[in-house]
């Protein structure tokens, strides 16, 4: 298992080597080290390190709450913050900008330790939900009717979906599960975010939780839920009746 890198950003000279000792002998890789947000801005943007732990209280014109913030913009990596200070206007400007942990000095190195690896942990799985919103309900925009596919996350890897091999999308919970003649995919994502990616033309929302792929259907029964409320004109505008 690869080490994670760990860039560190104190002002205090024997603090700061305090503190890299310690993530030496818990198994961290030391990435870099800056006295003064500036230079923790630049280190960075250099070394891209998994984790930051910032001293709120930096000498010079740029505070450890600033710096974190910036870097937060540009670079997306974890900060942790660590200081003496734990009035509640430090912790008020300071929990604005998100960070990822907050260690009052002095502490023990499980203290750090445990507070790293739910850092690291907490931002692995946000960039995971990232990357699926990204790229698993990705329409091919010059696709159109039966040829659409977008492309789902499985095991690790994304599969090419058919509009055309769609049977149903249902909801559950915080997820959707795709449903096709023999396999069925659930990815993290809402009705409303699927059915602005799947062809109005070929699909119908008959319920809060269904959406059906319209020449899928072979029988409609008049007390199916999934043909109540106010979806159920729609449907029978959609289809053909006598």
């Amino acid at each position: 298992m690869s080490k994670n890198n760990i860039l560190v950003v104190e002002d205090e000279s024997i603090v700061s080597k305090d503190i890299q000792q310690s993530l030496k002998k818990l198994g961290y890789n030391i990435s870099g080290a800056a006295s003064t947000g500036e230079k923790a801005i630049t280190l960075a943007n250099e070394t891209r390190p998994d984790l930051i732990l910032m001293d709120i209280m930096l000498k010079g014109d740029m505070s450890g709450i600033e710096a974190a913030e910036k870097i937060k913009e540009e670079f997306n990596i974890p900060v942790i913050y660590l200081t003496a200070y734990a009035d509640e206007n430090t912790l008020s400007r300071a929990k604005v900008t998100e960070p990822y942990g907050y260690i009052i000095k002095p502490f023990k190195e499980i203290d750090l330790h445990t507070s790293i690896e739910m850092a690291l942990y907490k931002h692995g799985k946000e960039q995971e939900v990232l990357k699926q919103r990204d790229f698993l309900y990705s329409l091919v925009e010059n696709k159109d009717g039966d040829d659409s596919v977008i492309f789902v996350k499985s095991n690790s890897r994304l599969v090419k979906v058919r509009a055309f091999d769609i049977m149903f999308v249902e909801a559950l919970k915080d997820y959707v599960v795709i449903n096709l003649a023999d396999v069925k995919y659930t990815i993290h994502s809402t009705m409303k975010e699927i059915e602005k990616k799947l062809p109005t033309s070929d699909f119908l929302r008959v319920h809060r939780s269904y959406i059906v792929r319209i020449d899928k259907i072979t029988a409609i029964e008049q007390t199916n839920i999934i043909i109540g409320g106010s979806y159920k004109d729609d449907l029978y505008n959609k289809i053909k009746t006598i």
